[in-house]
This record gives C-alpha cells, structure tokens and sequence, in this order.
C-alpha cells in the first residue's frame, strides 16, 4: 500500500512520530507540497493524506490509483468532495481532536483583551513600575468577566465548551445555531439578538456558503461599541474589511483572531494594524496534546481503511 503525506510539517514538526503511519505501508512524508508539485508526488499513491494541499476534481482526475484521502483537520474544503464520491474514493477526517485546545485559545484572547496581561508585564520590564508613584498601575480599564455575557455563535462541541467555560467564568451565555440544539448552560438566542446583547462575541460555527461574510458590517453595527468579537472557527466567516472599519471608529472595542481569510496574510491585511485588534497565527489547534490526538485518529481512520470498515467518513 502506497502511503503519501502531502503536508505533515504543521501537524509534526518533530515533536510527533509517522512510525504508525509507516508500519501501515510504503510511506512518504513531505513536509509541504506546492501545487504545482501535488500530482507528482500522489500519483502512485493508493492513500493520500493532506492538511491545507487542495485536492480538487482536476487533481484527483490525474491520480488513478487514489482510492482514500486523509484529512488531517476537521473542515475538508481542501477536497473536492463530490469529484472524490464519482471516483469512489474514500474521504475521512479528524473531528474533535482539538476541543479543548480551540475553548483555551478563546479564553486566551479574551483574557488578554480583558486584562493585557503581557502588556502589562512587558511594562513592568521596561521599568514603569519601578517608576510608579503608587504601589500598583494599570494602562487600561480592566474588566471582569463574572456578570458579562458571552454570545456563542455556533453550538458544537467547541461552541458548548466555550459555553462551560464562560458559565465557569460566572458569565451569562447565549447562543445561537440553526442546525443544533441550544443546551445548557447557554440560553438560545436569534442572531441579532445574541449581537445586540453579548458583551464578547465568539464564533465557532463552519465555513459554508451560509456563513460565509456572516459578520459584516450590517451585523458588527448591532453590537455594543464595548464588545469584542473573537473567532477562532474559519476566517472568511468575517468581512475583515468591515471588521477593520468598526474597530478603527471604536464601534466595537477589540477583537482576538486566530484566523484569517488568507493564511499567511497579505502584508496589506487591514487588521494588521486595526485598533485594538490581537491575531495569532491559527494555532487554537496546535497544542501538542491535540496534534498527538489529531494524528492518533488519522492513523486509525487509515487502518479502518485498511479492515474495510471505514470511519469518520465524509464520501
């Protein structure tokens, strides 16, 4: 069984193991491949496993002995899923490996923009303390989370456990999602009115053709001008140029992002230098616990391949 992994370097920077992968068939792991280099390195292979390397119908048209892809995340709009099911190839992916990881890189952000903390400490190396009058300063207002209200915009498994952790925090959750049931300890709430209420904003929904720009202009202006909006699900569920406009004229008072429409950004991303906006380089899911889980699954959906008893299917 030939085995090529297209794009293992996030996944396994050295810090993780491929020998299960390996022990499973003849196996080769680039760490990353260009576009132009995919059909190359896959055109022998029997099993492919990717991360972010596109695998659209073009592509898998020219790879006739492809019989499963490996998604090493949970989303898979890295593959052209119904070209994949009129080939019969097997599609599968990793859900739930990073849920705790993704609720931590919430409440990361939200506590930074609550307390900048390493603000503070940086001021206190560059000697600001030590010159204070006072036995104790602060560069801005600090805020408590007990009594404030989160609005969670999509209840999935990381949806609902932001929604624990937020309960935890003493705050007040709503949330909203067509496609699930609102349990506790949230409360549902239609969109607009999860907006207009919510003191934080964290978005946890997919990316599809529904949520697509779901935070534009038109629904930022429903918030309070002392919101923050964290999303740490897919970047393009924002129109970053709106959510620029209304950091910069203080419509809304900050944002955490762990994700963005074009990953790396164009130096020219507009919320590079958007007031009071905090960006992190899509690593909600990167913890090592969570990328030994991640692979841990990946693997075993390879040997269910392998026994003809496929799981995590998506085609």
């Amino acid at each position: 069984m030939n085995i090529v992994v297209l794009d293992g370097h996030a996944l396994n920077p050295g810090d993780l193991s491929w020998h299960p992968l390996e022990a499973l068939g003849r196996c080769v792991v680039y760490d990353r491949t260009p576009a132009e280099q995919t059909v190359a390195r896959a055109a022998d292979a029997e099993i492919v496993i990717t991360n972010k390397t596109r695998l659209d119908a073009d592509v898998l048209a020219r790879l006739p002995k492809l019989r499963y892809i490996g998604v090493l995340a949970t989303g898979y709009n890295v593959v052209d899923i119904a070209a994949a099911k009129r080939r019969d190839i097997v599609v599968a992916n990793v859900p739930a490996y990073s849920t705790a990881s993704v609720a931590q890189t919430v409440f990361a952000h939200l506590l930074n923009l609550t307390h900048h903390v390493a603000e503070h400490a940086a001021g206190v190396r560059e000697g600001k303390w030590a010159a204070c009058e006072d036995f104790c300063y602060w560069d801005v207002p600090l805020i408590e989370l007990a009594g404030q209200t989160m609005g969670i915009v999509g209840y999935g498994r990381i949806g609902r456990a932001v929604a624990r952790c937020g309960a935890a925090f003493g705050m007040d959750v709503l949330a909203c999602d067509p496609h699930a049931e609102i349990v506790a300890p949230a409360e549902p709430a239609d969109l607009g009115a999860l907006l207009r209420a919510a003191d934080v904003v964290t978005l946890h929904c997919p990316l599809t053709d529904e949520t697509r720009g779901l935070i534009d202009s038109t629904r930022l202006a429903l918030m309070k001008p002392t919101a923050f909006l964290i999303n740490a699900s897919r970047g393009p569920v924002i129109d970053e140029a709106a959510l620029a406009d209304a950091l910069n004229a203080g419509r809304i008072a900050g944002a955490g992002l762990d994700v963005l429409c074009a990953e790396p950004p164009a130096s020219d991303n507009p919320l590079a230098a958007a007031r009071n906006c905090y960006i992190t380089p899509h690593i909600a899911w990167a913890t090592r616990a969570a990328r030994q889980r991640l692979m841990t699954i990946a693997i075993d959906n390879v040997r269910a391949f392998l026994a003809a008893r496929p799981k995590n299917v998506i085609a």
